[in-house]
């Protein structure tokens, strides 16, 4: 089973602050969407609570030791051998989609990150892992500047495992 992480993180690794994203970056929002759409996504219980709404055709899986939801479209998983589990039976393809933690915790168990990377270093309490350049590399990179829409400039970033 693997997984591709996907996130939005500052120069400085920066990804939240109290428990809100740092930026708002449309197009950023776009390709989350795209490329989440009819998949599974993998969150910690802040992430699932930070969200406006349940992402709609998304299946979501919410790792937890204490959470608990009566949505029928959301999976309380309470440890990762639970979310490996379920996510085996999804057969589709699983995003974690955050937080800092939970990214950490799949790392080992990712194939693919698809980062974006904004041209900021703002104040955080949340950080995205280390990337290790030994262990992964990038196969795919599109800059784009900043705009009347996007305060800051940012690229995506697509890494695979070596």
């Amino acid at each position: 089973m693997k997984f591709t992480i996907i996130a939005a993180v500052g120069k400085n690794g920066a990804l939240g602050k109290d428990n809100k994203l740092l930026w708002h970056l449309p197009d950023d929002l776009k390709r989350f969407k795209k490329l989440t759409m009819d998949q599974t996504v993998i969150m910690g219980r802040k992430t699932f609570e930070s969200l406006p709404f349940v992402l709609p055709h998304r299946e979501h899986i919410v790792l937890s030791r204490s959470f608990k939801t009566e949505d029928p479209k959301v999976y309380v998983a309470h440890t990762v051998e639970d979310v490996l589990e379920v996510a085996q039976n999804v057969g589709k393809v699983n995003f974690v989609i955050g937080g800092g933690e939970v990214y950490k915790l799949f790392l080992p168990f990712s194939d693919r990150i698809e980062l974006t990377k904004v041209d900021a270093s703002p104040e955080a309490d949340t950080f995205f892992p280390e990337i290790d350049s030994a262990e992964w590399q990038v196969v795919n990179y599109q800059k784009h500047a900043a705009d009347e829409k996007h305060a800051h400039g940012f690229s995506f970033i697509t890494y695979t495992r070596k």
